[in-house]
C-alpha cells in the first residue's frame, strides 16, 4: 500500500515548525499576498526561506499557495512574486487561476504545480486538462464523493496525484468560491479577504413586511442557516486510501499551533497504524476520537464523501467552537535547572495541573511548581499573553513540546 501524504497548514513560522515536529509529511503556507488567507499572519520572504530550510532538513515538503482568482491589477505583482518563489524553491505551488498557472509554468518550470480546490475540479476530464498543461496534482472539489474520486483515479495517469481534504472547516459555497463577503462588506473571498458571512445569524424577511423578521429556526443566540459542521474523516482512512487519494489535506491556515499539533499528531498516528495493520487502526479508534476533539471544532461531519449532506451536517443554533483545551505555549528550551522556557499565550497559575503534549503521542499530566518572569523573578500567575516565562513542572518537558490545559465544556 502506498502511504498517503499528510499535508498540514501553517499560518506562521512557529506553526510550520510545530507541524513538522508533530508528524506532517508536507506543509502548505502562504506569502503576504496572492493566497486565500489574507487575514492569516502568513510568511515574509525571509520567514519562507527559513521555513523551507527547516522543513527540508527534516525531510518535509513545503507547498506555497498562490490561489487567488486574479484580477488584472494582480498580474504584475504576481509575476514578481513567482520570481521570488523560483529563488526560494518550495516543492510545489498551489494555484487556481489559469492565468496564474500559465505565469508560474513560465517563471518556475522546476517547481511542481498543484491545482487548488478553488478551480472546481469535479471530473476526470478536468484532471486530464490540468495534467496536459503540466500540473503534477489536482485538489478535488469538496463536493465530490469518494466513489467519484475513485472513478477519477481510474481515468487519470497513475503518476498524477489526487489531493483531498480530510479534516477542517467546510464552506457553504461551491468549492469555496463565494460572493457573500464581497457583497456585504466589499472584502472578496476569492482574493483572500473572506469575512465568513456563512457563520453569521440570519432571519427571513417577506418583501411586503419590511422589518418583520421571521425565524427559520431560532434560539436565544439566533439563526445560523449556513453554518456547517467541520469535516472529520479520522474514522474513514481506509476508504480514503481505497479511493486512490495520494494526499490527505488538513484545512486551517488560520489555526493555532495547538490545533495544528493536535490534528497532525492524531492523523499521523492513524495513518501509520493503518499502514502497519488495519486491526491496530481499529483498536486505537477511541484514542483518535478522544484526541481529535481536544482542538477547537464545530462538531463533525463526513461532508460529501458518502453522499449529499443533509440537515444533520449543519449547526442551526450557534456559530461557536467547542474548545476543550487552552493553548499555553511551545517549550523553546529547558534551562540548567530543568525549567521550561517559552512565550506564554494564555493565563495559568502556580499550582495548576496542565498537560505536556508530546509529538510521539504521549500526554503527560504535570503540576506547575513554580513560575518566573523574564527577569527571573518568581510570580504566581501570568495574566498577560506573550510574556517570556520559565516554569518548573513536576516532569521536565523537551524543547518542541506543547503545554496545554483542559477546559472541558467551554465554547468560543
Amino acid at each position: 500500500m502506498k502511504k498517503p501524504e499528510l499535508l498540514v497548514p501553517a499560518s506562521s513560522l512557529e506553526v510550520l515548525k510545530t507541524a513538522v515536529n508533530f508528524g506532517a509529511d508536507a506543509v502548505y503556507i502562504g506569502g503576504e499576498a496572492f493566497g486565500l488567507r489574507a487575514k492569516a499572519k502568513n510568511f515574509t520572504s525571509e520567514e519562507m526561506a527559513e521555513g523551507i530550510r527547516y522543513a527540508h532538513e527534516r525531510g518535509v515538503r513545503v507547498h506555497v499557495t498562490a490561489n487567488i482568482l486574479a484580477h488584472n491589477r494582480d498580474l504584475e505583482g504576481a509575476r514578481e512574486y513567482f520570481h521570488e518563489l523560483a529563488a526560494l524553491r518550495p516543492d510545489a505551488l498551489i494555484i487556481a487561476d489559469p492565468g496564474m498557472f500559465t505565469m508560474a509554468r513560465q517563471i518556475c518550470p522546476e517547481i511542481d504545480i498543484h491545482v487548488s480546490t478553488q478551480a472546481n475540479n469535479t471530473n476526470w476530464e478536468t484532471y486530464l486538462f490540468w495534467w496536459r498543461l503540466g500540473a503534477k496534482r489536482v485538489v478535488s472539489a469538496r463536493e465530490l464523493s469518494l466513489s467519484e474520486i475513485h472513478e477519477i483515479r481510474e481515468h487519470i495517469p497513475e503518476e498524477m496525484e489526487i489531493e483531498s481534504f480530510i479534516h477542517g472547516a467546510m464552506c457553504i459555497s461551491y468549492s469555496g468560491r463565494c460572493l457573500l463577503s464581497n457583497y456585504f462588506t466589499g472584502r472578496d473571498a476569492n482574493q483572500g479577504a473572506c469575512t465568513h458571512p456563512c457563520r453569521w445569524k440570519y432571519a427571513v424577511v417577506e418583501e411586503k413586511r419590511p422589518g418583520e423578521y421571521l425565524p427559520v429556526y431560532e434560539n436565544e443566540r439566533g439563526t445560523y442557516i449556513f453554518n456547517s459542521k467541520d469535516l472529520c474523516m479520522i474514522e474513514h482512512i481506509p476508504e480514503m486510501i481505497e479511493a486512490g487519494i495520494d494526499s490527505f489535506k488538513i484545512e486551517g491556515r488560520m489555526k493555532t499551533a495547538l490545533y495544528v499539533a493536535t490534528v497532525a499528531r492524531t492523523y499521523r498516528k492513524a495513518i501509520d497504524d493503518y499502514s502497519e495493520s488495519p486491526e491496530k487502526y481499529r483498536a486505537n479508534m477511541d484514542w483518535y476520537r478522544a484526541e481529535i476533539s481536544k482542538c477547537t471544532y464545530r462538531q463533525f461531519t463526513t461532508g460529501f464523501y458518502f453522499g449529499r449532506p443533509d440537515e444533520n451536517t449543519q449547526i442551526y443554533d450557534s456559530n461557536t467552537y467547542v474548545n476543550e483545551y487552552v493553548y499555553l505555549g511551545i517549550v523553546e528550551r529547558v534551562d540548567d535547572e530543568g525549567r521550561a522556557c517559552f512565550e506564554q499565550r494564555n493565563k495559568f497559575c502556580v499550582g495548576d495541573h496542565i498537560e505536556i503534549m508530546k509529538p510521539d503521542g504521549d500526554n503527560v499530566a504535570v503540576e506547575v511548581l513554580a513560575m518566573f518572569d523574564d527577569r527571573n523573578e518568581p510570580v504566581e500567575s501570568c495574566p498577560h499573553p506573550r510574556k517570556e516565562l520559565s516554569v518548573k513542572l513536576s516532569h521536565v518537558p523537551c524543547p518542541g513540546d506543547i503545554l496545554r490545559v483542559a477546559q472541558v465544556g467551554t465554547e468560543q
